[in-house]
């Protein structure tokens, strides 16, 4: 058998499918068109627009006020009675003075002595009022105080020492003591009034005035054992 016998077959089957897919082809783009012109949208129509026309009633005329009735004449006045004339005031007649009497030149023995002038009678004084007594004495004056102190140069107080942990943690703040200070000087009792907010400060800042050297308070001159206000301030520098 020549090679042309053998590829005759093979030949025709090829056109055979060539024909079959351009029909199937054909087929599927017409199903296709078909289907996308049912699936478009409608287009959108318009309406010409409709012209309503509605008849309105003219408003009613509003109501006019009614006239105000005339005002009422005017109510008669009685007239006024005519006054009476004040009489005139009589005169005052005055009565003809008395005669001053005269002294008898003969008084009866029990008659009263006297003057005929109305000269009035003595006045006795008042007795005089007693003086009044003298002022009480002024109080004496408020004995003169000066409160102790630790601020003179020749005492050499030490400075408080400014704890290691504290500077580490770096804690700050004001300590403020009350300390009782001997006739001497010396303090005898200490006090926190206020805390720096840390122990370590406090006592610290105790420990260095249980050393200190005070001047002591004095009343009118004379030293006296007095509380005093001492605040110690810890400052990082």
């Amino acid at each position: 058998m020549s090679s042309s016998e053998r590829f005759a077959p093979t030949a025709s089957l090829g056109r055979t499918a060539a024909i079959v897919g351009a029909v199937a082809a054909a087929h599927a783009a017409g199903i296709w068109a078909l289907q996308h012109s049912f699936s478009q949208a409608p287009a959108v129509q318009l309406e010409p627009p409709v012209v309503i026309a509605e008849f309105i009633a003219p408003p009613a005329p509003e109501p006019q006020p009614p006239a105000p009735p005339p005002p009422a004449p005017p109510t008669p006045q009685p007239p006024k009675p005519t006054p009476k004339p004040t009489p005139a005031p009589k005169p005052v007649q005055k009565k003809p003075a008395l005669p001053k009497a005269i002294a008898d030149p003969t008084p009866a023995p029990d008659a009263p002595t006297g003057t005929l002038d109305s000269t009035p009678a003595p006045v006795k004084e008042a007795p005089a009022a007693p003086p009044a007594p003298p002022a009480p004495p002024a109080p004496p004056a408020p004995p003169a105080i000066q409160l102790p102190s630790s601020n003179a140069a020749y005492l050499n107080n030490p400075r408080p020492s400014y704890p290691s942990i504290s500077r580490r943690m770096n804690e700050q703040g004001k300590v403020v003591l009350r300390v009782y200070i001997d006739e001497q000087g010396q303090p005898q009792q200490i006090e926190v009034n206020k805390s720096s907010g840390y122990d370590r400060l406090d006592k610290a800042a105790i420990d260095a005035v249980k050393r200190w050297k005070f001047v002591p308070g004095k009343r009118n001159g004379v030293p006296e054992g007095m509380w005093n206000i001492v605040p110690i301030n810890f400052v990082l520098e």
